[in-house]
């Protein structure tokens, strides 16, 4: 028997349709299709950029032992993981590097004996333009020494 009292669901109290549920997910989909490649490309321009951060604080300290050190500059990029250490004539200091940059596998410093020719340069897999370079004579340039 049927409830005179029962009353038709309204349109309001019955949900979404398989229809409309299918298009909102195609919209998603839409979206998710553009945003991702675009957020990829930003990432790896900011891999880029914390590269060219980090090139440019050990040239720094490279010019600044060249104010009173004489003689050849040593890198070492393996004696304190994650940083650089800078020694030669009874100076030493290390440069931290952020997550992802290294040395490249050729070409890290030139000329570290000359203040006038120096080079230096880091990489990172992830950026973009991946290496860079720091010297006397060009100051931040793409590429290795």
């Amino acid at each position: 028997m049927h409830d005179i009292n029962a009353v038709a669901p309204s349109r309001s109290d019955r949900g979404f349709t398989l229809i409309e549920l299918l298009i909102v997910m195609i919209i998603v989909g839409i979206l998710a299709s553009i945003a991702i490649p675009v957020f990829l490309t930003q990432r790896a321009k900011a891999h880029d950029s914390s590269t060219k951060a980090d090139v440019s604080n050990l040239a720094k300290e490279v010019a600044t032992y060249f104010v009173d050190g004489t003689g050849p500059l040593t890198l070492d990029f393996a004696a304190v993981p994650g940083s650089v250490v800078l020694s030669g004539g009874g100076f030493t200091t290390t440069v931290n590097l952020t997550n992802g940059t290294a040395s490249p596998s050729s070409g890290a410093a030139t000329n570290l004996g000359n203040a006038n020719l120096w080079c230096v340069s880091l990489t990172d897999p992830k950026g973009q333009l991946k290496d860079f370079r720091y010297s006397a004579q060009n100051g931040l340039e793409i590429g290795t020494c």
